[in-house]
């Protein structure tokens, strides 16, 4: 979300190293959106390895001021496939692997978005149908019209809200849950901070990330990859980066194996009532 070309001169936040260093760790799924403002970046960072790639972007949210929230959403069937071109055009290529609706709408009904996204389904356009900041309704009513193959959606140690719904809703359909902001925008890295007062649930961070000899970040991507089986969903973690040297730290997450016990006392001490 936030890779932009940099004339920092640190090579460690140079856009291309950044990309390309996770996909040489094995890293599959780049994801950007419209609203981010940099496809075309992430185009130019991918053109030479386009077939390693899961290439993922969003449509339909558009900033304004005339808005309280500072956004509206477009999910007309004609913005459906407008968005579409101009996003194939900026990211240089033929095909979007994993399109999603940035954004629910409260005009437009949600079977007219994916009725539309369906037909870029099978023109070839797009590979699959994504959703992202939506309801378990929302979810329903757009699996009836086109499987969705991803639910993209804040999912963190400090962030549980998705567990309520709309987790149970993908399990039931099939549907992965693609699991942004796993360190809550870097939240949960602050919990590292020893300078810094701690509660009880950021000294629970804190001593089993200490154990493992990680980051508490890490520890944080590491309690995300964990819910899948719990939930009996498939779930990928997906945070994001400017820099080189943060990639090869959260793949390194994955490693980390959390016992029963820890993984108790972790969900326990950041549960929303806890």
């Amino acid at each position: 979300m936030r890779l932009r070309d940099t004339e920092s001169g640190d090579p460690d936040r140079d856009p291309f190293r950044v990309v390309n260093t996770a996909l040489d760790e094995g890293v599959v799924m780049i994801d950007t959106a419209e609203l981010y403002g940099n496809e075309e970046l992430v185009g130019r960072t991918i053109a030479g390895r386009r077939d390693d790639v899961v290439l993922a972007s969003k449509f339909g949210v558009v900033l304004t001021d005339s808005n309280p929230e500072g956004f509206e959403v477009h999910a007309d069937a004609e913005n459906v496939r407008r968005s579409c071109e101009a996003s194939l055009r900026r990211l240089g290529t033929d095909r979007i692997d994993l399109y999603y609706l940035h954004h629910r709408s409260e005009t437009v009904p949600i079977e007219e978005t994916v009725g539309a996204m369906a037909d870029l389904v099978r023109q070839g356009k797009i590979g699959a149908i994504g959703l992202s900041n939506v309801t378990a309704d929302d979810l329903r009513r757009a699996h009836a019209v086109h499987p969705v193959a991803a639910l993209q959606e804040h999912w963190s140690l400090a962030e549980r809200t998705v567990e309520r719904d709309l987790v149970p809703a993908a399990a039931e359909l099939g549907v992965t849950l693609v699991a942004h902001s796993p360190t809550s925008h870097g939240v949960l890295h602050g919990a590292a901070d020893d300078a810094a007062p701690a509660d009880e649930k950021q000294v629970v961070l804190r001593e089993i990330a200490t154990t493992h000899g990680v980051s508490a970040g890490q520890l944080a991507i590491a309690w995300v990859h964990s819910r899948g089986p719990l939930h009996g969903l498939d779930v990928v973690p997906l945070p994001g980066t400017t820099r080189a040297s943060h990639v090869r730290a959260n793949v390194a997450a994955q490693e980390i194996v959390l016992g029963p016990e820890e993984l108790r006392r972790l969900t326990a001490a950041w549960s929303p009532t806890a």
